[in-house]
């Protein structure tokens, strides 16, 4: 299987796996699987302790790509200054939206998934799957914000913080 290889991604390169955020190739192998040689990104998320391989020709397929440029991250923390828009369908429908959102690996939707599920202090409480919701988006922010910035998270979640404090004021 010679295809053309069409993502350039090199080991050590940062790259957005949408299931998982943001992760590390670590490097590019090659493997036999099921009587076919394939070649594999083995891509590292150091957080979660977990490693995945990628067929190379599928990595654009499944929505692989490499970080946000700064443009987009600027754009993704001035989402979050918005005003939340919350629909007024059920929870079910819009908790199924909002992982849709999670799940895509796009960066303005999960901004857009933190704003409108953000909560301040004088706000009612938020469920438990809406919290659960709500810090599963931020932590993908957060680390492609970490990423793109050349900041560890702590400061990247600073960052976010500030916005998201700054909106409520």
């Amino acid at each position: 299987m010679s295809k053309a290889r069409k993502p350039e991604f090199r080991p050590n390169d940062f790259v957005v796996y949408p299931a998982h955020g943001v992760g590390k190739i670590v490097s590019i192998e090659e493997r036999e699987i099921a009587g076919m040689e394939l070649e594999l990104f083995v891509i590292s998320f150091e957080k979660d302790k977990m490693t995945l391989r990628v067929p190379t020709d599928k990595a654009t397929q499944v929505g692989m790509r490499g970080l946000s440029s700064p443009d987009i991250v600027s754009k993704a923390l001035a989402t979050l200054k918005g005003k939340a828009r919350v629909k007024r369908a059920m929870w079910s429908r819009r908790a199924q939206e909002y992982e849709q959102k999670i799940n895509s690996g796009d960066l303005l939707a999960i901004a857009e998934v933190v704003r409108d599920l953000h909560r301040n202090d004088d706000q009612r409480e938020q469920s438990y799957s809406e919290r659960q919701l709500y810090e599963a988006a931020l932590e993908r922010l957060t680390r492609e914000v970490a990423a793109v910035s050349g900041v560890d998270e702590a400061l990247a979640q600073k960052q976010v913080d500030e916005v998201l404090v700054a909106r409520a004021a």
